[in-house]
């Protein structure tokens, strides 16, 4: 019995100790060096996971933490660039890691690509696509597309020495490129000056500030870039007496002397009558243009129509104001405004209606797209009401341009009556 009984503790002893030897056989590394040599290193076993283990060991010189975009650029620690390159294809850049001993192994291939997007993003280096037929695609500050990305020939490109070839209009707007924009305004030729070749800037970075180089674009890619933030409604030109927001600029305009500025702000409706507003106005009646120059005088520069017209627009919905029965039809553009004639209504447009306790109110004017998104949002709206008074009350207003103004309202009218036998537009 005593032998036997040492035979039991023996081989639990034994049994015990067999994960502990497994271990310790698997406590050589072997690795390659940073200089290309076979390295093989002692790691101490315990009760992390072995591959925890070797990765946190700095002589394995494993990295799966993020690369930062500034360390893929030339004179970074990665000695990535050869001396006088300024473009690396983006293919290289991410197989240089798996390629050559002297870089850290990264566990994450993709994070390398996802670097060099960050980095496109940021404006720190340009991505350029060529395609078969020589022409060229260039990506600055923005997402290259998936099927750009997965292309053999897209390079990185170094943005003092690349002239790109697209520019988002978005970029245009106060505080999206650093240095840009002073005093509330931009120049033309300002931003032309900007993006001629071999500006730097200088970037705020928590507490020190880094220099970023800015590409070349041609004055076409400016002017294009210009005009689609104007006709989108994000900034209102000047340029001598022309004033353009909401449309597209007319040829011979957009020189260097035009002035960007941010949107004019929007007019209420009691702004246009007395006794805001007295100069255009004669025996109670006037005309748009004349509420166009009045406005324009008392801001101290031309005003856009868009904004005019917006302005006049709610003050007819409002009844702050009414055609003149010699008037010509409204809506209309600059170019008629002289016929368009105004009076203040013969009995005063309705006040607001008085508060109840309890009662809360939304109203504006909705696109048809934003009516859909109302749609969507309906159930959600019912169920947060659930238990209350929740009513819609719905308007439609058309503004007939033409004579065939039976004809539309009565085509309108049948698709009205499919959502309700009330909702019918009338004059």
């Amino acid at each position: 019995p005593i032998r036997s009984a040492m035979l039991v503790n023996s081989i639990d002893e034994t049994r015990k100790a067999i994960p502990e030897a497994i271990r310790q056989a698997y406590c050589i590394v072997v690795t390659v060096s940073e200089k290309n040599e076979i390295h093989a290193f002692r790691i101490t076993v315990g009760d992390n996971p072995l591959f925890q283990t070797i990765k946190s060991d700095s002589r394995s010189r494993i990295q799966d933490t993020a690369v930062t975009s500034e360390a893929l650029l030339p004179g970074g620690p990665y000695e990535l660039w050869r001396e006088g390159e300024t473009s690396r294809r983006v293919k290289d850049l991410v197989g240089a890691f798996a390629q050559f001993p002297h870089l850290p192994k990264m566990l994450n291939r993709k994070a390398i690509l996802d670097t060099l997007i960050e980095g496109c993003v940021q404006g720190i280096f340009v991505l350029r696509l060529t395609r078969p037929d020589r022409s060229v695609k260039t990506f600055w500050r923005e997402h290259p597309d998936e099927n750009s990305l997965k292309e053999p020939s897209l390079e990185v490109v170094l943005p003092e020495t690349c002239e790109i070839d697209s520019l988002k209009w978005d970029l245009l707007l106060p505080g999206k490129l650093p240095g840009l924009w002073k005093n509330g305004e931009l120049k033309f030729g300002e931003a032309v000056k900007y993006f001629s070749g071999g500006q730097v800037v200088k970037v705020p970075k928590g507490g020190y500030e880094e220099t970023l180089a800015i590409p070349k674009a041609d004055r076409k890619i400016l002017s294009a870039a210009v005009n689609e933030a104007v006709k989108a409604g994000k900034l209102w030109l000047t340029a001598g007496p022309a004033s353009i927001f909401r449309e597209e600029i007319p040829a011979g305009v957009l020189t260097d002397d035009a002035t960007l500025q941010l949107p004019p702000e929007a007019i209420p409706a009691t702004q246009l009558v007395p006794p805001a507003l007295s100069e255009p106005w004669t025996e109670e009646t006037t005309s748009a243009l004349a509420i166009s120059t009045a406005l324009s005088k008392k801001a101290g520069k031309n005003l856009p129509w868009a904004t005019i017209y917006d302005a006049i627009d709610g003050a007819l919905k409002a009844r702050f104001l009414e055609l003149h029965e010699k008037s010509a039809p409204w809506p209309a553009n600059l170019a008629g405004a002289q016929q368009v004639k105004l009076r203040i209504p013969r009995e005063k447009p309705p006040g607001p209606p008085k508060p109840v306790p309890g009662r809360f109110v939304a109203e504006t004017y909705l696109e048809p797209s934003q009516i859909q998104d109302l749609a969507d949002q309906i159930p959600g709206i019912t169920k947060e009401a659930a238990g209350h008074d929740l009513k819609y009350h719905l308007r439609v207003e058309l503004n007939v341009r033409g004579e065939n103004k039976e004809q539309v309202s009565k085509k309108i009218n049948e698709l009205l009556k499919t959502i309700s036998g009330e909702l019918q537009l009338k004059e």
